[in-house]
């Protein structure tokens, strides 16, 4: 009976073997599965990464792209907007024959239309206006003054005159309860020299000048056709004025740089878009057509 039992116990354990291997071996075939499906997965996920990756490099490329492109346009295209240069009046003459005069000649100013770098301030074809700030003290010499006239000559190389404007002005008149009535009201900040009793007077020389390339403007000279005149400083505004595309470029800068770097970036896409299927049939040839040695 004992052999028998050990016999019997034998052929389950040979039964059983077959079967435990068979396990082993499918436990194993899992788990390459599993690892062939992570590795094919991990590749999948490499190449989306760097796909992405050169996606977004490749738009941020093509931004800067066209930002640049909007940034030459803008600045090759809207010339110098607005120049400002003080203007300081001399006498050219004050040893007057007559004692009762002491100044015997007109206030006037000579000055520089160029730039630091001796760049042309005023671009050729622009149309440009000119405008004298007067700033002058409210005082009777100014007020009995009346109406006093103001010419600008603008000249060019070798001292010549191209072109030359006169306009007349005059300090705003002011009544004297008007005059009490401010003086009382800012008596503490006259008292301290926080303010003054003056006024800015502007004289527009000219609404429309355009700078001659055949003979450009380096300079000018203002002439004020009064000796008894009274002024603090004086400052020379030269503003351009934009028509058509300038205008909308200079008076809505944001507006023009948005809608300008959009356009850049979708013609750039496109183009692109257009010359990649042209750029892949060179990378991969057709096999069938003949290989030349």
């Amino acid at each position: 009976s004992l052999l028998l039992g050990m016999s019997s116990r034998m052929e389950n354990v040979d039964t059983e073997g077959p079967n435990i291997q068979e396990l082993n071996a499918e436990i194993m075939d899992f788990f390459l599965h599993i690892q062939e499906v992570t590795a094919v997965l991990f590749l999948r996920l490499r190449r989306r990464f760097l796909q992405t990756a050169f996606l977004l490099c490749m738009i941020v490329l093509l931004f800067w792209v066209a930002l640049f492109l909007y940034g030459s346009f803008y600045y090759s295209f809207i010339p110098t907007a607005n120049f400002i240069t003080p203007v300081h009046f001399y006498y050219s003459r004050t040893d007057c024959p007559h004692a009762q005069h002491s100044l015997c000649s007109l206030p006037m100013a000579n000055f520089s239309l160029l730039g630091n770098s001796k760049k042309q301030v005023m671009t050729y074809g622009q149309p440009y206006q000119i405008t004298l700030e007067l700033e002058m003290p409210e005082s009777p010499a100014n007020e009995q003054l009346g109406m006093f006239l103001v010419k600008m000559s603008c000249y060019s190389y070798n001292s010549q005159i191209i072109d030359s404007s006169a306009r007349s002005t005059m300090i705003h008149y002011r009544s004297s309860l008007l005059q009490s009535l401010g003086t009382l009201t800012l008596f503490p900040l006259l008292l301290m020299g926080a303010t003054e009793q003056k006024q800015r007077v502007l004289v527009e020389l000219y609404s429309s000048y355009i700078n001659n390339s055949y003979k450009p403007t380096i300079g000018a000279i203002i002439e004020i056709y009064s000796q008894q005149v009274q002024i603090y400083k004086a400052d020379l505004y030269i503003h351009a004025r934009f028509t058509g595309i300038g205008y909308i470029l200079y008076h809505f800068p944001l507006t023009s740089a948005v809608v300008g770097v959009i356009s850049n970036f979708i013609f750039l896409c496109m183009l692109i878009l257009i010359s990649y299927p042209n750029i892949t049939l060179d990378c991969h040839p057709n096999p069938q057509d003949p290989v030349t040695s």
